[in-house]
Parts: C-alpha cells; structure tokens; sequence
C-alpha cells in the first residue's frame, strides 16, 4: 500500500461532516468557511516515539493522545474545536497499526465534532504533528496574561497519575496491580477539559493546560501576567493512588513538577470566583482552589500555613538534564 492508497483507506472517511467546511481532504488545501464574529484559534502539537508516548504505547492510545493534547490547548483559550489536520511519519506501512490509531483519532473527533480536514504522510520514525483550530466569540477568549494579584488559583482534576504511570513503566516505582488501569487510563487516554474552558469564558481571568507540570506551566501564566503566585500544598488535588504509592511529601512533588496531565489550571477574580464554581456544576468535573496569586512575581508554595521550600521543575524540551 502506498501513500494515497493508505490516506484514502483510512483517513478520508469519518462520521464527522461538519457544514463549516467547504472542501476537505483530497486537494491541495482545505476550505473553511467559519460564522461571522468568530475568532480562529489554531494550535500545534507535535508526539514523538519515546519523548511523548513510551514505544510500547497501544497505536489507539497514540491516536487517541495525538488529538487530546490539542483540544486542550484549544480548551485552555475557551475554544470549541472544530477542525484538525494530521501530518504521520511512519517508519513503515503496517495496516493494522494505522486502522487502530484512527480508531483512537477519530472517537475523539466524533465525540467532539472535530473533523480532519488534510495532512500528510512520510515515511520515517513515528512522530505525529496534529494542527487543530477551534472558534470563540469575538472578544471573548482566555489569553495566559490577563490574571491580576488577588486572583484565585484553581486546577481540574486531579494532577500527578499520568507522571506516576510514566515512573511505573521506567521502573522508579512499583505501582499495585490493582492500580495500574487508572493510573495508564490517564497516560494513554487524557480527557481535554473541552466543556470547562468554553465556560470558563465568562469568568477566567487566564487559563494554561498543564502538560509539562503544574509549576514550570504556572510560571507561563505569571511571567505573561507580571504577577506571583503562592500554592498551597495541602490543597493540591492528589488521588489515593498517589499518595499510598510515594507517600505524601514525593506525591506532592510528583504532582507539582509531573506532566502529561492535560488539566486546566486557570485563574478568577474575587468576584467571579462563585459565579465560576456554580457554572461549572454541570460539567460534572471536578475543580479545586489551590492558591492565590500577588504581585511578587515568584512561585511561593505553603503547607500548614507556613513557607515550604521547593526544588522542583516541570518538562522542558532541549534541557541537558530531564526533571
């Protein structure tokens, strides 16, 4: 099978036929016609085989992955996604793998009404670059640098599994057999926070999705808002799993410097801050406050009221040593 031969066979038929697009895959470029008043957001991710996803990673989940991490990026500016292309570099053609890895591509598009709009193929080690677009109001989106001091500080979910079922599979830790599926269902398979960011359009002040760890992708949010932030440590959202495998202090840290958890970590003023909470009711998605911002323009963390000293970074491509 070759290149056209394989994009034909899987990639050009999907459930999602969205009224928005004019011409889709099979020319040279895609036509879209968005509504009037709409602003375009647009993002790129780009997986790599064994920085992103172990090599071991089922292609479902690596399909699955590939599309996630963009609506979160997209859900972190309250966009509704809309549109994704896809560029694949393969090492080979091996059908079974492709079938599986649209399974995960596309049950995440139909779930969102996302539909694939063009790409490409190579031959080459696997990588994935997904470039995925959304729509907001005009006026009407959340940047990284609108927070002010006095905000409240809150984040979905809970954070630090998908670090811990990464330690697991590198063999620093042990996790109980019968936590494995949790822990590998938040690595694999994370759920962008798609609903919570349109409504947070209301009522947050900035946003950031947390994919190389709580603190390095707070530190985004307060260098592009001139502000500081003070965590406080015994309100961080950690499962049991956590805390019964490292125990409390490494749970803490895992949470505070561990990526891969795709949640939001967002921001609201004092006077939004109930309005917010009673908003997101519906979502049925759990969200916890876990600090305040100032104007110190530092990352200070606490635990029992009192100052707690922290070494801990979050992901960064390029550095010399992986934190």
């Amino acid at each position: 099978m070759k290149e056209f031969d394989l994009i034909k066979r899987y990639f050009t038929e999907q459930a999602v036929k969205r009224k928005d697009v004019i011409l889709g895959i099979g020319d040279d470029c895609a036509l879209l016609q968005p509504a009037e008043r709409q602003h375009i957001a647009v993002t790129t991710d780009t997986l790599v085989a064994g920085v992103h996803f172990p090599e071991s990673t089922e292609p479902r989940a690596i399909g699955h992955k590939a599309v996630a991490v963009n609506l979160s990026d997209l859900s972190a500016m309250g966009a509704e996604p809309t549109w994704l292309s896809l560029a694949l570099t393969l090492p080979e053609i091996d059908e079974q793998w492709v079938a599986e890895f649209c399974c995960g591509v596309f049950e995440l598009c139909e779930y969102y009404n996302v539909q694939l709009i063009g790409g490409d193929t190579t031959q080459g080690p696997l990588s994935i670059t997904i470039t995925a677009q959304g729509l907001t109001p005009v006026d009407k989106y959340i940047t990284r640098s609108g927070a002010n001091a006095g905000d409240w500080l809150y984040v979905t979910g809970d954070l630090g599994d998908a670090a811990l079922a990464l330690q697991h599979l590198q063999g620093k830790v042990n996790v109980a057999e019968q936590y494995k599926e949790q822990i590998f269902d938040k690595l694999d398979y994370p759920k962008p926070r798609v609903l919570v960011g349109q409504v947070l359009r209301d009522y947050a002040t900035s946003a950031i999705d947390i994919s190389d760890g709580l603190i390095s992708d707070l530190g985004h949010i307060c260098q592009a808002s001139n502000v500081g932030a003070n965590i406080v440590l015994d309100d961080l959202p950690i499962s049991d799993i956590m805390n019964e495998t490292l125990g409390k202090t490494a749970a803490i840290d895992v949470a505070l410097k561990g990526g891969d958890d795709y949640e939001l970590l967002f921001t609201v003023s004092e006077d939004n801050k109930v309005g917010m909470e009673t908003a997101l009711i519906n979502t049925g998605v759990a969200i916890t406050c876990i600090g305040q911002l100032n104007g110190s323009e530092k990352i200070t963390t606490t635990m029992d009221n009192k100052p707690v000293s922290i070494n801990s970074q979050g992901f960064e491509h390029f550095s010399k040593v992986d934190t």
